[in-house]
């Protein structure tokens, strides 16, 4: 995870400081890109802890295609990633406290709205893609669609808005385009994330998981996390841990459950936390 470290420390030297929507302010520098390798470990970050219950319950909670939040609390009742976001968005509305959440990524990702009405499963497409065409390049899961990305319609519009899968010599690589990353809090989520959807895809292909390129937008770290930043570089990464998968004949992207996942030897240093900005 040097990588990801060294990122951080061209933002503290390298950034301007911006204003943004939350008003907190945020030290910004626009255009980084990283290759994680799974053959050198899974990228689970070292220099504080990874909330990773909470990860893995989230990528499964996209993966149902569900818009609500109840359903992320029916995987893993203690995930509270999506909290602030979604009180937020009541708040804005002042709509009905049901858990709708708008056409979050689930939703884009196995349901996307056609111009004719009919939804799209992109990513069961794009599965099937990796197995009978792995030579397309249009292995494509887009969850940014403009026309419901307006706060009136989504407690969040996408972050990391589009992401694309590569076959080459037996292995899966995954590429995700991320428009806006909170460096400190979210993205070492985002990473441990898809790199989880990588080898999770890898699995029911028949594939051995590749590398995950990380290529962010707006890449920023908060003024009221730049202490905490500063501290986390003091630290010297950890070795990479394992991630092992259960296999109980998983056949579908839909057949992977929480019990499944486990992070074989992950030793990391104490947590480090900041307010998240909303």
């Amino acid at each position: 995870m040097q990588t990801y470290l060294d990122q951080l420390r061209t933002i503290l030297d390298h950034g301007v400081t911006k204003s943004d929507r939350t008003g907190v302010g945020t030290i910004s520098w626009f255009g980084l890109q990283a290759r994680y390798d799974m053959a050198d470990g899974f990228p689970a970050v070292t220099t504080k802890k990874l909330v990773w219950k909470s990860m893995v319950s989230e990528l499964l909670w996209f993966i149902t295609g569900s818009n609500n939040i109840t359903d992320l609390k029916d995987i893993y009742r203690y995930n509270k990633l999506w909290d602030a976001n979604y009180e937020d968005f009541v708040a804005r509305r002042a709509a009905v406290d049901d858990g709708d959440m708008g056409r979050v990524y689930g939703v884009q990702w196995r349901r996307w709205l056609g111009a004719d009405g009919n939804e799209v499963d992109q990513l069961a497409e794009a599965i099937e893609l990796i197995r009978h065409n792995p030579d397309s390049r249009r292995i494509i899961v887009n969850a940014w669609n403009p026309a419901e990305a307006s706060p009136d319609d989504v407690a969040l519009p996408p972050c990391h808005s589009f992401f694309q899968f590569y076959v080459a010599n037996g292995r899966l690589s995954l590429q995700m385009y991320q428009r806006s990353a909170d460096m400190f809090l979210g993205v070492p989520l985002n990473i441990a994330s898809y790199s989880l959807l990588l080898h999770m895809i890898a699995r029911i292909t028949d594939l051995e998981p590749g590398e995950f390129i990380h290529s962010i937008g707006d890449a920023h770290i908060y003024l009221n996390a730049v202490d905490q930043v500063r501290e986390q570089l003091e630290r010297a990464p950890l070795p990479l841990p394992q991630l092992v998968i259960a296999d109980r004949g998983q056949a579908s992207i839909d057949d992977f459950v929480m019990d499944d996942f486990e992070l074989e030897g992950y030793e990391s240093h104490p947590a480090l936390k900041a307010a998240m900005a909303v």
